[in-house]
């Protein structure tokens, strides 16, 4: 932090000291780690900059779900900012969901599939996609597959899950189908100034099947 020249020169007992001593006192405060304790997840949020959540274990690491991660056994609740301990009902279905992408997203999948399973209705777009992507990442991409499509036909128009199942088709080397997934998140953006387009696009690329 840079303060002017008559700050540096002020004695430790004048009042201009006595200033900058009050105003370094508040920004440490603000940027105390409460003050970055994270909120509710979207799918493609960017990452807040947190310091250590509020509550045991939680995580010093941002996260893109804008999640904070806790120690096994334990749940983020984003309203009050803790972690509370895992058990059935312990966060309604939306916040658990988001919460279980947060744990995939931090290369957590196995306990994000444990968090699916604690969901009264497993069976939402957004849960079955989420299902999918940690199911993928642990090395079952035909299994991660079927729930992806179980996701497309709850809602053909949801972006990400089109992404993720592009990028499945990938690694299995069936380009074609991904450039399918493609050009539908293309149909959905607008354009191809998107993020899911982006992505999958850079998985083709990379597999030189674009």
């Amino acid at each position: 932090m840079r303060t002017s020249t008559s700050f540096h020169r002020a004695g430790k007992g004048s009042p201009a000291s006595a200033l900058l001593t009050g105003f370094l006192a508040a920004g440490l405060a603000i940027a105390s780690p409460a003050a970055f304790a994270s909120g509710g997840g979207s799918d493609s949020g960017g990452p807040a900059d947190s310091g250590a959540g509020t509550g045991t274990g939680a995580s010093t690491k941002a996260k893109k779900s804008d999640l904070t991660t806790c120690d096994p056994g334990q749940v983020w609740d984003a309203k009050q900012h803790k972690c509370l301990t895992k058990h059935s009902g312990v966060l309604p279905d939306p916040e658990l969901t988001e919460y279980a992408y947060a744990l995939a997203k931090a290369a957590r999948y196995q306990e994000a599939l444990d968090v699916l399973d604690m969901l009264d209705n497993p069976n939402t777009p957004r849960a079955l996609n989420y299902r999918g992507y940690a199911t993928r990442k642990l090395g079952r991409t035909d299994e991660g597959i079927s729930y992806y499509l179980k996701s497309v036909a709850l809602d053909p128009a949801y972006p990400q899950v089109r992404e993720y199942l592009g990028e499945a088709y990938v690694i299995q080397g069936k380009y074609d189908l991904a450039k399918d997934q493609l050009a539908t998140i293309e149909k959905l953006c607008g354009s191809k100034d998107c993020e899911y387009y982006a992505d999958l696009a850079d998985a083709l690329q990379k597999a030189n099947a674009l």
